[in-house]
């Protein structure tokens, strides 16, 4: 348990005011979320004889930083994976660090001609218990989905499936 201390003045009467603060940990958590990361420009990158390598490498990033991979496939211009993740865990911070960490792997491993590049957003997507094993599926399943539809087919479904909101804006 950790205390944060919040100072300030109450306008009305000038007085300062202290309030204490106990972050409240969070013992029991069902945070799943399923990712889709780009490269950049939508190149094919990601050879076959590559692939496994980095999809191993992703694997221990994640298992790294406090989260659970689930399933994973690298296809040539972007890669899926479902992982759970601690509440401490953001996705923007989990997706920050796989996409630096394996952009230099895989360039400095040569593992794809010139200098390899993730996009600069991703997407993410909380997915439910109970759908796990279809989304498991759907992801190991990418090599055979992808020979009916390209990515750009696949992506405007996702996010017309899964985006029932408007886009956030950019900060």
């Amino acid at each position: 348990m950790s205390l944060t201390l919040v100072t300030g003045r109450n306008p009305k009467f000038a007085q300062p005011y202290y309030l204490i603060f106990v972050n409240m940990k969070i013992e029991y958590n069902n945070l799943y979320t399923h990712f889709v990361l780009v490269t950049e420009k939508r190149t094919k990158l990601i050879t076959s004889t590559n692939r496994e390598r980095i999809e191993k490498y992703i694997t221990g990033i994640v298992n790294n930083n406090n989260c659970k991979m689930y399933a994973i496939y690298a296809n040539p211009e972007h890669v899926h994976f479902l992982i759970s993740r601690s509440p401490a865990v953001s996705e923007e911070y989990i997706a920050s660090v796989i996409a630096n960490s394996s952009e230099r792997f895989i360039t400095e491993n040569k593992l794809c001609q010139g200098k390899f590049a993730w996009q600069q957003s991703a997407s993410a997507f909380s997915v439910s218990k109970k759908d796990i094993n279809h989304i498991c599926q759907y992801i190991l399943n990418q090599h055979e989905h992808h020979r009916i539809k390209t990515f750009e087919e696949e992506y405007n479904e996702f996010l017309h499936e899964y985006q029932k909101t408007l886009k956030p804006k950019i900060r």
